[in-house]
C-alpha cells in the first residue's frame, strides 16, 4: 500500500513539474488528463488495471449476476492476480539472476507468494475461499492509485468514491487480518477436499509451502500474528477446568504438531 501511494505521489509531482517547465519554455502545455497521468507511468497504470480486473472477476465469481460459467471468472481473477504479482515482482527485482541469492530474495517477496498462490489454484477445482484474499488485496492496493486519478480529475470529483476509499483504508488492518485468517483456514479446507476427491494429493504439501512463506513474510506479519493469537486462545481454553480431558489432550497435541511444522523466522 505504501509503495503504491509513494509511487502515485511521485508521479503526480513529476507531472506537475514537467508541465511547469513546458509552460516556462513557452511551449504548449500538456493537458493534465487521466490518460496522460496513466501514460506517465505505464507500469503503475497496468498494475491498477489488472487489480481492477481482478476485483471485477472475483465479484462476478462470488455473485454470478451476469450468468454464464462462474469458473471462467474464477480463472480470470487468478490469472489477473498472477499478472499483477509478476509485474510487481519485476518492479521489486528488475534484474533476473540465476543464483541462489536471487532466488532467496525472490521468495521473500509477497508478490512471489501470491504469484505462487494463483498458480496453485488456477487450474484446480474452484474454491471460493481462494478468491477472497485475491479480491481483498486487489481492492486495497487499487485504492491509492484510484485516489490519484480522482485528484487528476479534480479535487471535488466523485466525492462518494473518495469517501468509500477512505472508509476502506480505515479498515485496512482488519482486512489484512481477515486475509491472513482466510489463508490459514484454506489449509483445512484443502485437506477436506483431498479426502473428498476434489483436489490432488500433493495440493496440501504445495499449499503448506505457500503458508510457510506467508508465515515468514517480512512486510506482512498478520499470518504469524493470527497463528500466535489462535494458539493462545486454544491454550487458554484447554486450561479451564470445564474443558474435557480428551479435548485438552487433542488440542495440545495439535498445537505441538503445528509448532513443529512452523518455519523459523528470519532475523
Amino acid at each position: 500500500m505504501s509503495d503504491n501511494s509513494a509511487g502515485g505521489d511521485s508521479n503526480a509531482g513529476n507531472d506537475s513539474g514537467t508541465g511547469g517547465n513546458t509552460q516556462a519554455n513557452g511551449g504548449t502545455q500538456r493537458p493534465n488528463t487521466v490518460l496522460n497521468f496513466m501514460l506517465s507511468n505505464k507500469v503503475e497504470a497496468a498494475l491498477w488495471l489488472t487489480r481492477i480486473f481482478t476485483v471485477v472477476c472475483s465479484f462476478l465469481f462470488i455473485f454470478p449476476i451476469l450468468g454464464g460459467n462462474p469458473y471462467g471468472f474464477y480463472q480470470r481473477a487468478l490469472i489477473s492476480n498472477a499478472a499483477t504479482s509478476a509485474l510487481r515482482l519485476h518492479q521489486r527485482l528488475p534484474h533476473f539472476q540465476l543464483s541462489r541469492e536471487f532466488f532467496g530474495l525472490l521468495f521473500l517477496e509477497d508478490s512471489c507468494h501470491y504469484l505462487m498462490f494463483s498458480l496453485i489454484f488456477m487450474n484446480g477445482y474452484p474454491i471460493t475461499m481462494a478468491v477472497i484474499p485475491v479480491f481483498l488485496f486487489a481492492l486495497l492496493h487499487a485504492c491509492n492509485y484510484t485516489k490519484n486519478i480522482l485528484n487528476v480529475m479534480g479535487p471535488d470529483s466523485l466525492q462518494f468514491m473518495r469517501k468509500l476509499i477512505d472508509k476502506l483504508q480505515l479498515q485496512q488492518i482488519n482486512i489484512l487480518r481477515f486475509i491472513a485468517c482466510t489463508e490459514i483456514f484454506i489449509m483445512p479446507a484443502i485437506i477436506f477436499m483431498m479426502f473428498a476427491g476434489k483436489c490432488s494429493f500433493f495440493l496440501p504439501f504445495v499449499y503448506y509451502k505457500f503458508l510457510s512463506l506467508r508465515y515468514t513474510s517480512r512486510r506482512n506479519p498478520y499470518c504469524r500474528t493470527l497463528f500466535t493469537e489462535m494458539r493462545l486462545t486454544v491454550e487458554h481454553f484447554t486450561a479451564t477446568p470445564s474443558c474435557p480431558g480428551i479435548i485438552r489432550t487433542a488440542c495440545l497435541k495439535a498445537i505441538a504438531f503445528i509448532s513443529r511444522l512452523s518455519p523459523p523466522i528470519p532475523q
